[in-house]
């Protein structure tokens, strides 16, 4: 007591000293020290509340008794919010709602109007001394079961301690009245004793006897206390936190960079160094990490270098701390520097050595932009081909591919085959043999235009047919009901397909049901195209491209734009008719060379009619010049199932047929419209 007396006499005779540089006034010296937001009170509307004065806490080294006995009074007033007129507290309401206990003043219950900030000026007739305390009313939530965030107490616990929590701020009304009881609750529900090893112990206390992880969470306490025959209730809400257990504490673990790695770096280029600690939670324990540069803190080398921090909470308030320096242009001299990481709690120190090495050149973007042009241009190929492969594919053949015209002893280059009517007839000659002939310069053969008149037609037929590379078949409804030259020509051109020696191209002219054996078997190995009318007329369609595609190659050097032989150069092929074989053939031997031939006799075409000798049908030959041959015999079909009429004529004996020649052996009967519709047996 003597000391707090000397201290309390030095503190005026202090008080005196400072005021007398403050001024002075007919009513004396105050000194006030504010509003002290620190010691600020809340509380919820209804319930009671407590404002202690702080000047016997915090600023003067006295207690209330001893300033009372030396002749000073503690004196309250009121300061409503928003204004600044201090006015005195009425303590004379009902049932003495707002009374004052040495330093302390009560209210029983709070109300939202008394919202303010309240003095307590301790003082005499000469001197006085003050200090404000704020206070808060805050309305409590409908449900009584969640807290409003300016009344939650934090609390922590350890996970394996042994803990006892205590409803806060509630001691001091249980002192002054007279019973006081607490309950617990958690989410609502009443804490029940022994449940998950939280049960509630004497003085109203909630005791964890051994703490885990799911007691975390919201505790609510409402303590109950009866003063002047009335209860009250003062609800505080606990938040529990549970921490890391406290029995095995460790040093920092350095998580990143690894011990004594090195890292490539390059010239004149930004370089980062990131360091990365996880840090186990220990109380009250500092968490350092730090960056040092051949000894010194890297702070100290601002602004070259550039330090960025960043914190990760973990569970269980674990935690992970990143630390990362950046040097924005890194030279030679930086390479030889000393880069330390250094992490620290209250367990121990911990560092790592970061050493910096010269990256060798890499190529990694040359690669890539090279590797980027090529799918570039394999893309755009892909592309360009998948729309245009008809056009690119011709053009190959017209500069670099394989003239089939030279050396195969052919002299047309397509043969075509059509039903004998006025429409077709003028789409073969007006259309297509126009465009082949004088757009694209392929020589074509067209039997009704070509052949010399009064001639043998089947001879004439297989003649064309055997000196041509392509037979197109414009196929239409008309095309099969021919019964004459057309279905001759049909079977010539598939027998040399089959040979090998021509090959097809068919035309849908119009759409045909129904196909016979024979198309139907050439629809599937021949080229098939379909005439679109007006939309495959103009030469730039789809129509002639695929047709040039199927005709036969032609290089730029050797294409011709000479139309096929007309008629006059036929009839300087042929001898006019009813003349000898010898003669015919020495005739034709000197109007056209004869031509090299690029494949063997055995795989040519060979295509004759076979003759009636008598009673019997004699064997296929060619007739060869300078030699005696068959005269044509006329044989009649069979009036009666399984047997045929042969009329013979006379006859001269003749050569027998080449070995290697190929004949037609099909039972059919096909008229010679040309001479005098008599039928010839193929």
């Amino acid at each position: 007591m003597p000391w707090a007396v000397s201290v309390f006499v030095l503190w005026i005779l202090a008080c005196i000293g400072a005021t007398e540089t403050l001024g002075h006034s007919e009513s004396g010296q105050c000194l006030d020290w504010g509003v002290d937001s620190i010691n600020k009170v809340k509380a919820y509307d209804g319930e009671p509340a407590r404002i202690r004065c702080p000047l016997f806490l915090t600023y003067i080294k006295s207690s209330y008794s001893m300033a009372h006995g030396m002749g000073l009074t503690l004196v309250w007033y009121k300061t409503r919010r928003n204004e600044e007129l201090e006015e005195p507290i009425d303590f004379h309401q009902a049932e003495n709602r707002v009374a004052k206990e040495k330093d302390v003043l009560w209210f029983w219950p709070v109300f939202a109007n008394d919202s303010g900030n309240y003095t307590c000026m301790l003082r005499n007739t000469t001197y006085c001394i003050k200090v404000a305390v704020p206070l808060l009313v805050i309305q409590k939530p409908a449900d009584e079961c969640t807290s409003n965030e300016e009344m939650v107490f934090p609390s922590e616990l350890a996970i394996g301690e042994s803990k006892n929590l205590s409803c806060p701020d509630t001691a001091d009304f249980s002192k002054s009245s007279e019973t006081s009881t607490i309950a617990w609750y958690k989410g609502c529900h009443r804490v029940t004793n022994n449940k998950n090893m939280v049960k509630e112990i004497e003085l109203g206390k909630l005791s964890f006897l051994m703490v885990r992880e799911y007691h975390g969470g919201e505790y609510t306490c409402i303590a109950t206390v009866m003063r002047r025959s009335r209860s009250y209730n003062l609800t505080r809400t606990v938040i529990v936190s549970i921490a890391a257990n406290q029995n095995q504490l460790k040093p920092p673990v350095l998580v990143q960079p690894n011990a004594d790695q090195q890292m490539e770096v390059e010239y004149d280029k930004e370089v980062n160094l990131t360091c990365k600690v996880f840090f186990h939670y220990i109380r009250d324990s500092p968490t350092t990490v730090w960056w040092s540069i051949d000894g010194k803190n890297a702070q100290e080398l601002a602004p070259t270098v550039k330090i960025f921090r960043s914190e990760e909470l973990l569970k269980l308030k674990d935690k992970t701390i990143t630390k990362t320096i950046s040097i924005k242009a890194m030279s030679q001299s930086d390479l030889q520097r000393n880069y330390t990481c250094f992490a620290q709690n209250s367990k121990g120190l911990r560092s790592v050595r970061v050493t910096l090495i010269r990256k060798a050149p890499s190529y990694v973007i040359e690669l890539g932009c090279a590797l980027g042009v090529t799918l570039l241009i394999l893309v755009t190929s892909i592309v360009v081909y998948h729309f245009w492969w008809i056009e690119i594919i011709l053009l190959y053949r017209l500069y670099f591919g394989t003239d089939e015209t030279i050396g195969d002893g052919k002299e047309y280059d397509v043969y075509v085959s059509y039903a004998r009517n006025a429409e077709e007839e003028e789409f073969v000659l007006t259309t297509l043999r126009s465009v082949l002939e004088n757009e694209y310069g392929y020589k074509v053969c067209i039997y009704d235009r070509d052949s010399l008149p009064g001639g043998n037609v089947a001879e004439g037929v297989f003649s064309f047919v055997e000196r041509s590379r392509r037979m197109i078949i414009v196929l239409s409804p008309d095309y099969l009901a021919e019964r004459s030259v057309s279905l001759l020509e049909l079977k010539a051109g598939s027998a040399c397909q089959r040979h090998g020696s021509a090959k097809i191209i068919i035309v849908e002219y119009k759409p045909a049901r129904r196909l016979n054996r024979e198309l139907l078997r050439l629809r599937h190995t021949a080229s098939y195209l379909k005439w679109k009318g007006d939309r495959s007329r103009k030469t730039n369609s789809r129509f002639w491209k695929v047709l040039r595609l199927a005709l036969p190659s032609r290089t730029l050097t050797g294409s011709r734009l000479d139309s096929c032989s007309t008629l006059s150069e036929a009839a300087a092929e042929r001898p006019a008719a009813g003349a000898e074989p010898a003669a015919q053939a020495k005739a034709k031997a000197k109007a056209r060379p004869r031509p090299t031939q690029r494949t063997s006799p055995d795989t040519q075409c060979r295509l004759c009619v076979r003759y009636c000798n008598n009673d019997k049908v004699a064997q296929c030959f060619r007739p060869v010049a300078g030699q005696p041959g068959w005269e044509t015999q006329v044989c009649k079909p069979a009036l009666k199932r399984g047997r045929a009429d042969r009329t013979a004529t006379r006859a001269r004996p003749g050569p027998s047929a080449p070995p290697n020649s190929l004949a037609l052996n099909y039972r059919y009967y096909i008229a010679d419209v040309s001479n005098n519709n008599d039928l010839y047996v193929l």
